[in-house]
């Protein structure tokens, strides 16, 4: 059961939680996985290949209430990095279209995912009626008005919408992150401007370092009189052991009806390579949880059947199965090693590329 958590309570727990963060490096070498210097991109080993997994006959995919917004998305959602990778650009579009045959409304994008592929790929996909199916999301990287307004006119250019359903503020890493998007000529200024002009209707944020950034931008909204729409963050079984998302920011969450966007369910393969989980139930976690859409990366059409057969056949985590699991998990989860995305720079796309934060150049 998720704690209640008083909008009170909340604020007055941000300056701990940031001292306890700040005293913690978010740039230790997580080992293993984290070695690398991407994130993997295509299939990973043993990945099943499409047709697989039959899907059940007449199945219809489950949806969910999307926070305050009132709308209703699907439960799983389609993540961007992964469908403009492909090397051939139908096989993107196909897997784009697949997905919301199959009842998946919600997709995932980015500004900057593979300099602007992934959204060019799925604005080619959203045409000849797609359009009409889908919740669609995409994220900004800059921090400023100007890099912010000009970012949110490519997106808009390249997924050939004049609207986009939900716009967020892409990679909350930094304890700098809401000062600058909520001050003078920031970032903030630029979505509630698009947002006037019908440019996009809600407004959200993500993030995947550590827990304690995301309750201050949490804060910095509510100090401003604005409560955000969604928040995005990784939920998944080594999450609870190790600067988790889940029981530092989802309280509060569900506290203020925010929708709540899933992510890194399987961190893009690397938990499998724990042997200790496996996709489905990785998945399945994530949906257990209080999550409007649990969002993932499917690079091929046969993990794209992997996510739909899961949220076809959908039944919530029963309390002693979520305990062996988290049990189970907890050993390995505890150092952080197959969540690199919070302990290395290894997912940071805006400290690679830091002129993205003020400017619109890819």
């Amino acid at each position: 059961m998720v704690a209640r958590f008083t909008r009170r309570t909340f604020i007055g727990s941000v300056g701990v939680g940031l001292a306890l963060t700040a005293c913690a490096s978010t740039r230790d070498n997580g080992g293993g996985s984290g070695s690398s210097d991407a994130p993997p991109r295509g299939p990973r080993p043993g990945a099943p290949r499409e047709g697989d997994i039959p899907l059940p006959a007449g199945a219809t995919m489950p949806t969910r209430v999307l926070g305050r917004t009132g709308e209703r998305v699907s439960v799983v959602g389609l993540g961007g990095f992964h469908v403009g990778m492909q090397k051939d650009p139908q096989e993107s579009i196909r897997i784009i279209r697949m997905a919301l045959d199959h009842g998946v409304n919600f997709l995932d994008n980015c500004w900057d995912y593979n300099d602007g592929e992934s959204e060019r790929r799925m604005g080619v996909a959203l045409q000849d009626g797609y359009r009409q199916k889908a919740f669609l999301m995409t994220k900004l990287d800059g921090r400023t008005r100007q890099s912010a307004a000009e970012q949110l006119d490519q997106s808009l250019k390249r997924l050939r919408t004049d609207v986009i359903d939900l716009v967020q503020i892409h990679e909350v890493i930094r304890g700098s992150d809401p000062a600058r998007v909520f001050g003078p000529d920031g970032m903030m200024e630029a979505l509630f401007a698009a947002k006037q002009a019908g440019k996009l209707r809600y407004i959200g944020f993500t993030g995947h370092k550590d827990p304690a950034y995301m309750v201050a931008m949490l804060k910095a909204g509510f100090e401003h009189g604005f409560t955000f729409d969604t928040v995005q963050m990784p939920l998944n079984p080594m999450d609870a052991h190790y600067k988790s998302f889940e029981k530092d920011v989802l309280p509060v969450l569900v506290e203020h009806d925010i929708g709540v966007l899933g992510m890194k369910p399987l961190a893009s393969g690397i938990l499998l390579e724990s042997g200790l989980v496996s996709a489905p139930e990785c998945l399945r976690y994530a949906m257990s949880l209080p999550t409007s859409v649990v969002i993932t990366g499917c690079d091929t059409a046969g993990v794209l059947e992997q996510a739909l057969h899961t949220a076809y056949t959908f039944e919530p985590l029963r309390k002693e199965e979520k305990e062996t699991l988290l049990a189970r998990t907890a050993p390995a989860g505890r150092s952080g090693q197959y969540e690199p995305f919070k302990n290395t720079e290894r997912f940071d796309g805006t400290e690679k590329n830091p002129k993205w934060l003020t400017t619109a150049e890819l």
